[in-house]
């Protein structure tokens, strides 16, 4: 029981102390505030007194206030009076661009009539790439020209070695190749899973 008393007056001291110590701390806040309130009512106290001189000057000098006010009304009204006409001043400056660029657009089919000439002049040009052989022709002319069966990717690497401008693929040369075989125009060998092809047998005997 003694130690709860002497764990409870600890706490009544230490609680004393803080709040004696607040109060200190609450009065010098006080005294602080108190002053800095004094300063700013002499402060109020000679603005004021200053406020009146100066109300006794303008009154004393006659009619000058209402001259400045007639001039202070002047200057703010002429400013609105100069920056309103500058706006619809604007328009004349857009209509003049508007009729620029209607002239410029007159205009602009007069340039493109050369445009649609040389179209027509470079027309007739178009023909030629139409005199390069098909790639029937080629084909054939090759297997013409080998003595041995050929694959068809033998057939493709050698088709883009000899015409390296043309895309040749070993598929596109393959129905190429069968098309040809359809129409006994080349012939098909079988040596186990690979085919190659030959120009047609037929041909032998004519040329002998």
């Amino acid at each position: 029981m003694s130690e709860v008393k002497d764990r409870t007056t600890e706490l009544t001291s230490q609680y004393a102390a803080q709040v004696t110590g607040d109060l200190e701390r609450n009065a010098k806040e006080q005294d602080r505030i108190g002053g800095e309130i004094q300063a700013l009512q002499e402060q109020l106290a000679a603005l004021q007194h200053d406020h009146t001189v100066l109300v006794n000057l303008q009154q004393a000098l006659g009619g000058a206030s209402p001259a400045a006010d007639a001039a202070t009304a002047t200057v703010s009204s002429v400013p609105h009076q100069g920056v309103a006409p500058s706006k619809p001043g604007k328009p004349k400056k857009t209509a003049a661009t508007n009729a620029k660029t209607t002239a410029s657009k007159k205009t602009a089919p007069k340039q493109t009539a050369p445009k649609q000439s040389a179209a027509k002049v470079s027309s007739p040009k178009a023909p030629k790439p139409a005199a390069e052989p098909t790639l029937v022709e080629v084909i054939r002319g090759y297997l013409k020209a080998q003595s041995e069966p050929r694959s068809a990717a033998e057939i493709s690497d050698a088709l883009t070695q000899a015409h390296p401008d043309r895309t040749v693929k070993t598929t596109v040369v393959r129905t190429t190749l069968e098309g040809l075989v359809a129409k006994n125009h080349a012939h098909r060998n079988k040596q186990g899973t690979s085919v190659f092809y030959t120009a047609p047998a037929t041909q032998e005997p004519a040329a002998s």
